[in-house]
């Protein structure tokens, strides 16, 4: 999920930084402009380092800010559909919870918790099932899968993405635990 590239990007100079060392004004502003920023390819960047100006910028006729390529290290956090997380509950709400895995949050909704009606205890902030009595509190460790993903480029925390742990192999990781040793 967290991966390293070096990328090329443009950033624009205003008139009133120039008066700077051109390369810290670039490295700052590189920093503000890309960071935090979620690209076509479901990536969140979160961290650009190593930046390094390209070339000669370039002045646009009618703007007084200069515009320069730089390249620099991208940290991301790429989202791709299908995969596993590891993650804890955060929060709980009367549709289900809320995952944090990374720097974001993902929905558990109460259908794709466990093969179980769950009751909601929100007063405890916790999933229950009714027949299991198998319980999913805060901070509780789990493995679940990425099924949906909708992302909002201008507000990454806000983006959309539905989890599941109805399937093998996924589910609070102390639920795991006892099913292996149940085995063996």
């Amino acid at each position: 999920m967290y991966k390293m590239e070096r990328k090329t990007d443009t950033v624009r100079i205003p008139p009133d930084r120039l008066n700077e060392n051109v390369d810290d004004a670039a490295m700052e502003i590189a920093k503000e402009e890309l960071e935090g920023v979620i690209e076509d390819d479901n990536k969140l960047v979160i961290l650009a380092t190593n930046v390094d100006r390209t070339g000669e910028g370039k002045v646009v006729h009618g703007d007084g800010g200069v515009y320069q390529e730089v390249e620099y290290d991208a940290l991301y956090f790429e989202l791709i559909e299908q995969e596993l997380i590891l993650g804890y509950l955060c929060e709980v709400l009367q549709f289900g919870g809320f995952i944090r895995f990374g720097p974001l949050d993902g929905l558990l909704h109460i259908s794709q918790i466990m093969n179980d009606k769950v009751e909601v205890d929100q007063g405890n902030q916790r999933l229950v099932g009714k027949e299991s009595n198998k319980s999913l509190g805060i901070d509780d460790e789990i493995r679940a899968r990425i099924v949906t993903v909708s992302i909002n480029d201008r507000n990454p925390r806000e983006s959309k993405i539905g989890l599941t742990m109805r399937q093998n192999g996924l589910g609070k990781l102390e639920w795991l635990e006892e099913d292996e040793e149940e085995e063996d």
